[in-house]
């Protein structure tokens, strides 16, 4: 018996990866929290799944009594998780009791909100020239933060920012990013990303606090800053440079082997 924790993705069930699609079928019962995952998510098993139980309700106590059942019959258990399970995915915790219960585990990646949303905006986060760096955090709410990981901090960097859990304190969050990348910094929120109601809202750190309160975001949005959302000002990857010779485009292309007709092998 194993538990697979599976990455669906930010919400469209064609985000998640084929190897995640394939085991989600395999196991007779699945885990999943209903807040975060759209039942599309569950299409291809409502009709074979013995099992399928939205955890949106219930506390990780009552998680692992439907994993243990599962394991006493001998049946693989499907845990879903929302975007990437590596990302705030709770998974930590779960996993620590799995090991202590002698319970075989395996983690399956999936699409991150982080991905999707640079994808319904269309932008790259990595510019040359730019920003080299993707921040990944959260606002601090009742998750307690080291002083090195609070948003001043990160914000010294200048690096791109993908802050979520946030919106709610979204002018706090302003407040403290404006000292860093000036009210002019680009600004990108990004709600229920790949939902059928997904919407976003792009602006600047000094406008976007009011267009975020004119879309009544309260939830399940990603905050993106940097400068490489709103930028023509960057230089091409060297990767695909005319003189930038790597491994496999060396700069002295060989000579092309001289090639003998089959015909005159033959004879």
């Amino acid at each position: 018996m194993t538990v697979y924790f599976i990455g669906a993705g930010p919400g469209d069930p064609e985000l998640m990866t084929l190897k995640g699609h394939r085991l989600l079928q395999q196991c007779p019962v699945v885990l999943y929290a209903g807040s975060l995952i759209p039942r599309e998510v569950l299409d291809a098993v409502e009709d074979s799944a013995e099992s399928i139980i939205d955890t949106a309700s219930i506390d990780l106590d009552e998680i692992m009594v439907h994993i243990s059942q599962a394991h006493a019959k001998g049946q693989d258990v499907a845990r879903l998780q929302c975007g990437d399970p590596a990302l705030y995915g709770a998974i930590g915790e779960q996993i620590r009791r799995l090991e202590q219960q002698g319970i075989d585990y395996q983690v399956i990646p999936g699409v991150s909100a982080v991905a999707a949303s640079a994808a319904y905006l269309g932008k790259e986060l990595t510019l040359s020239g730019v920003s080299q760096t993707v921040i990944m955090t959260r606002y601090e709410g009742k998750t307690p933060f080291p002083e090195r990981e609070r948003l001043p901090e990160l914000a010294r960097s200048g690096a791109t920012l993908a802050i979520h859990l946030g919106v709610t304190r979204i002018h706090k969050i302003v407040e403290e990013l404006l000292p860093h990348y000036g009210e002019d910094c680009p600004v990108a929120v990004c709600y229920r990303t790949s939902w059928p109601d997904q919407d976003k809202v792009s602006g600047t750190l000094k406008d976007i606090v009011a267009k975020v309160r004119a879309k009544k975001f309260t939830r399940t949005a990603l905050i993106l800053v940097g400068h490489v959302l709103d930028s023509d000002d960057f230089a091409d990857s060297y990767l695909y440079q005319k003189d930038q010779a790597h491994v496999y485009r060396p700069k002295v292309k060989p000579v092309a082997p001289r090639t003998v007709k089959r015909e005159l092998i033959d004879r």
